[in-house]
């Protein structure tokens, strides 16, 4: 039986307890909540862009890596820059 355990481990060459479905995944770290200086502004074009692609699309929470509280910030001032024509509703 041991045998048979051994050809499997070496057949595969991988380690037992290696499983590649469950890799540990770093958790993204909202990044207004690590800098506290940087504070969102609808007027700042540039800042605003990092958090939509480029069709124009708002980026959700677990691409952005922005918590809860400050995703609807986001949301509340890219919609803002769309309204005054900072930022394009879409691309072009």
């Amino acid at each position: 039986m041991a045998d048979k355990k051994q050809k499997r481990n070496n057949r595969n060459n991988v380690d037992e307890d290696y499983n590649p479905r469950f890799k540990k995944v770093r958790k993204k770290v909202c990044p207004l909540c690590a800098d506290k200086n940087l504070v969102l502004d609808y007027k700042n074009a540039d800042q605003l862009k990092k958090f939509i692609n480029d069709k124009g699309k708002i980026l959700p929470r677990r691409a952005t890596g922005a918590c809860a509280k400050h995703q609807r910030d986001i949301t509340v001032e890219v919609k803002r820059a769309r309204q005054i024509a900072i930022l394009p509703y879409t691309a072009e």
